[in-house]
Parts: structure tokens; sequence; C-alpha cells
């Protein structure tokens, strides 16, 4: 024990580096309760406010966090705190895992249908998402922060004579959405109301006499005093159908498999196309930045009576989201 001597009086301390691992350890323990805190919340889906609601859309990356906790625990030989870290990391993991599993499909003999979602940004790269659409053979394309502008962009490109039946609702901002299909659409209203930008939904009648009720999703993100307004607004969408009427979502949900509210909204009879063939955590925003993408945003939602057979991810230039495109084979 060291001793110090100053003005008649004496202190004692404790050496440097008893100090440095003291600090070592109460900051451990301080991550690892954090990260209990966080899965927690995660699992019991106890989210509150807005600061909470976003911290549940990177999740994953918590889990990873954990797992390198436990790591650095363990090498500073603070055993109590890897083996806590590991029971986080190992929650985390058993929430996130099953994602990367394609689960099995139900048997569906109907018509196929395929799906497009991409936020355009209002200035994403015409060319490429005509090339997409016919690549891919798409049926029906869910164009999100559609301006006016990009709509002239998109037929100059060709995507006209591709799907040539629409239900539009462009603006001159970030707010308009549309539905492009390669069927005859008409245009639904009074199906829900619409919480945040525009969401037009549409009844798509397809080859054979089938109908699909389309909804082009975009509800405003869970920022500040707008995250009440985006818990009602995935409250607000339709519950699939229990009729011969299948339903489809399609768009930028702002939202996670890890939010309660969109976990709530698969609850009513849907599925996520991606999650179904085991490509539910691959990102899809924000793809315009030097960084790559880091959260899964961008969703398509499909009765859970519905066949996920095949979902791609696409990078498209000039918008900060990636296209997600969805087969399907109906019931």
């Amino acid at each position: 024990m060291s001793t110090a001597v100053g003005a008649g009086q004496i202190t004692t301390g404790e050496p440097a580096p008893v100090r440095r691992r003291r600090r070592r350890r109460w900051l451990s323990w301080t991550v690892v309760t954090l990260l209990a805190v966080w899965a927690v919340i995660r699992v019991g889906g106890l989210e509150q406010g807005s600061f909470l609601t976003q911290l549940m859309t990177v999740t994953p990356i918590g889990a990873g966090i954990a797992a390198l906790t436990a790591v650095l625990s363990l090498l500073r030989r603070n055993r109590p705190a890897a083996l806590a870290a590991a029971v986080v990391c190992a929650v985390m993991v058993a929430v996130v895992a099953p994602r990367t599993v394609a689960a099995e499909q139900p048997t569906a003999r109907g018509a196929p249908l395929r799906v497009l979602a991409i936020n355009l940004f209002t200035r994403a790269d015409a060319e490429t998402v005509v090339d997409l659409v016919r690549e891919h053979d798409v049926e029906v394309f869910s164009a999100l922060e559609l301006s006016h502008a990009a709509v002239e962009r998109l037929d100059a490109a060709g995507l006209g004579r591709l799907l040539p039946h629409r239900v539009l609702q462009p603006s001159f901002g970030a707010t308009g959405s549309g539905i492009f299909s390669k069927h005859p659409v008409k245009e639904l209203t009074g199906l829900f109301t619409p919480i945040g930008h525009n969401m037009p939904a549409a009844a798509v009648t397809l080859p054979g006499g089938g109908t699909v009720e389309f909804v082009t999703v975009h509800p405003n993100p869970p920022l500040g005093r707008k995250t009440e307004e985006w818990n009602a607004a995935l409250r607000a969408f339709p519950p699939a159908t229990t009729s011969s009427t299948i339903r489809v979502l399609a768009g930028d949900f702002n939202a996670s498999l890890d939010h309660r509210a969109m976990r709530d909204l698969l609850g009513r009879g849907y599925v996520d196309a991606a999650d179904q063939v085991g490509k539910g955590l691959v990102p899809t925003w924000p793809s315009l930045r030097k960084f790559p993408p880091i959260i899964s945003i961008d969703h398509i939602l499909a009765d859970r009576r519905v066949s996920v057979r095949r979902v791609e991810i696409f990078d498209v230039p000039n918008t900060d989201h990636r296209g997600v495109f969805a087969e399907l084979r109906l019931p």
C-alpha cells in the first residue's frame, strides 16, 4: 500500500495497476448491463420512445457487440463479466439467427406473382430500375418517394411498356408513392387509413381471374415525436385476409423484424418474404453512403398462405435504399 504526505495529512491510495484493473472491470460490467437491458427490451417487445425504437433496429449488431465484450472480458480475466456477456449474446442471437434459415413453405399451386419494391429517393437511376423490371419479369412494382419527374424518367426508360397499368400518387418530394402493374388494376379506397407518406392500394387482376390486393407502404420513420405516428401507421395496415383474396404489402416500412410493431403486423396473417428464404438479415439501408447498408427496413409482406420461392436484394444507383424482389406463388 502506498502513502502520500502533504499539509500534515496522510492519505492512502491503491497502486496505479490496481486502479486500472478496477476501471476496466467497471467498464466491462457497465457495457454488459446495458447490453442485458437491450436484450430484455428486445425479447419483451418493451421499446418505448424514439431512441429505444431506433436501437431495436440494430439488434443484430448488438449481438456482435455482446460477443466482442465477452471475448475482451475473458482476455482481461474477468470471467463473470465474460459469462454474462456470452449469455446476452446468446439471447440476441436466438432472436435474429432464425432469419438466416429458410422456412418450410406452404403448398401453393396458384399463379406466380413477381413483386419489386424500391424507395427511389426521387432520383434513382431509371434505366437500372427498368432493367430490373425487365430482367425479373416483374408484375407489380411498388415505388416509394416517387416524384412527378421520376415517373417521367421511368416511362422514358420504357417502364410504361412493361408495366402499363398503374395507381400513382406522386409528389414533388419524398411523400409520393405508386403502384405499377403488368396486369389491370383498380384503385382501392377505404381499405385502411394511410398515416405518413402517400400509400396507394390497388386490386390487381391476375391472368385467370384471381385478384391480389396490393398496398404500397411508406410510413414516416420513428424519429422524435413521429414515433407514435409510426406505430399508428403500422397498426393501421389491413390484416391478411382469410377469404379468397390475397394481400401483399410492399415498400419501405422504416421498421425491422426487431420492432414489436412490425412483429405485431406479421402476427395479423403475414410473412416477410426475405425472412422466409433465409435472407432476413440482408440489410437494405443506407446504400448511398461510403459504408455498406446496416439495417433491414425494406420488406415485402405476403399472406402466410403464399409460398415464397425466391428473394433478391439489389443495389440501385442514386438512391439510399436497396431494392427488394420476391417471387411468390399464390395458394
